[in-house]
């Protein structure tokens, strides 16, 4: 079974995915963390973000793999076997990742392992075309949202405390702002709603109640098998 949650940046999609894989017991796939270690390798090896041939073999090459967190921490991601969890998580990265992910290349190199990885059981898949485009068929579909003012409050309170990222509000309400235009205009695979999903407006509801509004989609949708 394949539960798809899409949505806009600092809609809670990731923290609600785990949680939401952990109280169903499926497995959890980040494919935006796909995205921006594909990001971080190109700026690591200075392959330029408007290069779509050079990142699309980029992202052929370096395999993308997750690993469980040290003593109970955060799901680690490793691209080419090396740990780049904290790496990818940074305002750089925050800025980079749509360019790249905008490229017709990058996305088909990513989408064939995420339905090969999505495919071998079950799973909650998070990321910006789940629902539309990587698993059109995914029994069930949400897409996560929230303010803009919201996303970039929840952003900053994130990125204090990890300790990585910028926590300036006004930049990070630019930088969303900036990433939803880019997302959302892009010809391949652009941000937006399946058109049989449910759209979840998370700003005035607890992260329990979004999650428990998910798990209760995908219990009844099993149910109804």
């Amino acid at each position: 079974m394949i539960v798809a949650i899409d949505g806009p940046s600092g809609a809670g999609k990731s923290s609600a995915s785990k949680a939401v894989a952990a109280k169903l017991g499926f497995a959890c796939l980040d494919t935006g963390a796909m995205y921006r270690s594909i990001a971080w390798q190109a700026l690591h090896d200075g392959v330029a973000l408007d290069d779509g041939e050079a990142l699309g073999a980029l992202a052929r090459s370096k395999p993308i793999d997750f690993a469980p967190g040290e003593a109970g921490g955060p799901q680690r991601v490793l691209i080419g076997g090396i740990d780049v969890t904290r790496d990818i998580r940074t305002a750089e990265i925050d800025r980079s990742v749509s360019a790249v992910s905008a490229h017709p290349q990058v996305r088909a190199a990513l989408v064939d392992q995420q339905r090969r990885i999505g495919r071998a059981g079950d799973y909650v898949v998070e990321g910006r075309d789940i629902g539309t485009a990587v698993f059109p068929d995914a029994e069930v579909k949400v897409f996560l949202t929230a303010s803009n003012e919201e996303r970039a409050r929840r952003r900053v309170a994130q990125n204090e405390a990890r300790g990585v990222g910028s926590t300036d509000f006004a930049s990070v309400l630019a930088d969303i702002e900036l990433r939803d235009a880019l997302d959302s205009s892009r010809a391949a695979s652009p941000l937006k709603a399946a058109s049989d999903a449910v759209v979840i407006d998370s700003s005035a509801l607890s992260f329990d109640e979004v999650v428990s509004a998910i798990c209760d989609l995908a219990r009844n949708r099993k149910a109804g098998c």
